[in-house]
């Protein structure tokens, strides 16, 4: 096990395949299941660090890619480290930069090298090799990085498929080769497979091989039905070792963090809260309030009724929606620090459930509550 990162059980539901669990890093302790908020500049939108941890985050996603482009990873390593030049002091992990680099389309080139691509930015040309990847993220700091992947769009042909996960096996080998920084930062191996299972099978058998700190379920979500993709996450986390931590990436909402909990996942991200609250959504115990309907104009109750943070105990919806009706920056912090609260307080209700073993009880409850997703 690495020295970077250790992994407790604390506690299996009886019923399901959901776990309580402890991660401990060099820069803190995160309780699992957990919802890391998103930081994909070194931080988290419209959000103060201190005010991320202040709703019970403990952990949060930067991204190589970006970070990689704008500032320079060698200023960020100049400045002290990502923790340092964003002065978050809790754990962070950066993603590899793969699914960014897949999502450009027509503006990148997969060889088995690495990836050309042409910058959203300038439009400048670069390279970015497993090694890349993992130099990047070495001079990030991070305490969770992860592997150069290749995220496969969906649907993609099983030849292609097959192609991709092999490459993204031999990928791992040089990440594994290339990252010499072991004892702060833990390297997660990514399995892929798209929609076939004896590939994600593979995929897992050769990447667990490496006996990594932590392993992740990559390229779910992009686009496919969503039982097709709870069929495929039904059998992925039997393929990944018990004792180590499981990663599910780009996943965050409420219902599909309830159905990776119930399948075995112990950590997930996505950029969902921070990015309904800048549209003016807010997600709430009863679904979805979205705040620029007119119903909310002499509506003088908070978002909701049930929600311990600074915004549902101080503003009313008639005064969230006053301020995103006038564009005003404020109603955006609300809603972003609203939201994070939200799905945060729910993998703390999902944890205390996990612990008194009534997982599917509090999953029933709040599924009636909440209504359509």
């Amino acid at each position: 096990m690495s020295k970077a990162l250790s992994y407790q059980l604390i506690k299996t539901d009886s019923r399901t395949k959901a776990r309580r669990g402890r991660i401990t890093t060099p820069h803190g302790t995160i309780e699992t299941p957990v919802f890391m908020p998103v930081g994909t500049q070194a931080t988290v939108k419209a959000m103060k660090p201190e005010d991320v941890a202040a709703q019970g985050a403990e952990i949060i996603l930067s991204n190589t890619y970006h970070l990689y482009l704008r500032p320079g990873s060698d200023i960020v390593r100049e400045a002290g480290g990502l923790h340092k030049f964003m002065n978050w002091n809790k754990p962070i992990l950066t993603d590899s930069g793969g699914f960014q680099v897949f999502s450009l389309g027509k503006m990148r080139k997969i060889t088995e090298e690495g990836v050309k691509f042409q910058s959203y930015i300038d439009g400048s040309r670069h390279m970015m090799r497993p090694e890349d990847s993992i130099q990047v993220q070495n001079d990030l700091g991070s305490d969770i990085i992860m592997a150069f992947d290749e995220c496969v769009s969906y649907p993609s042909e099983r030849r292609y498929v097959e192609a991709s996960y092999k490459r993204t096996t031999r990928w791992l080998e040089r990440c594994v080769k290339y990252h010499k920084n072991t004892d702060k930062q833990a390297l997660f191996g990514i399995m892929q497979g798209g929609m076939f299972k004896d590939m994600r099978a593979e995929s897992a058998k050769e990447i667990t091989q490496f006996d990594l700190p932590g392993y992740a379920i990559g390229g779910l979500s992009v686009g496919e039905p969503k039982e097709i993709m709870l069929d495929i996450l039904d059998d992925c986390v039997d393929y990944l070792p018990s004792d180590r931590p499981r990663y599910l990436m780009g996943v965050g909402t409420p219902d599909y963090l309830f159905e990776g909990v119930e399948r075995g996942v112990d950590m997930f991200d996505c950029v969902l809260p921070t990015r309904l609250a800048r549209h003016g959504v807010a997600l709430t115990s009863h679904g979805k309030v979205n705040i620029k309907n007119a119903r909310y104009e002499r509506d003088f109750s908070p978002l909701d009724e049930e929600c311990d943070c600074y915004c549902c105990q101080n503003y009313s919806k008639a005064y969230l929606r006053h301020l995103f009706k006038n564009n005003e920056i404020f109603c955006a912090m609300l809603l972003s620090e609203h939201n994070i609260r939200f799905l945060v307080h729910m993998m703390e209700n999902i944890r205390e459930a996990i612990e008194e073993d009534r997982f599917l009880e509090y999953k029933r409850e709040f599924y009636d509550k909440y209504g359509e997703f």
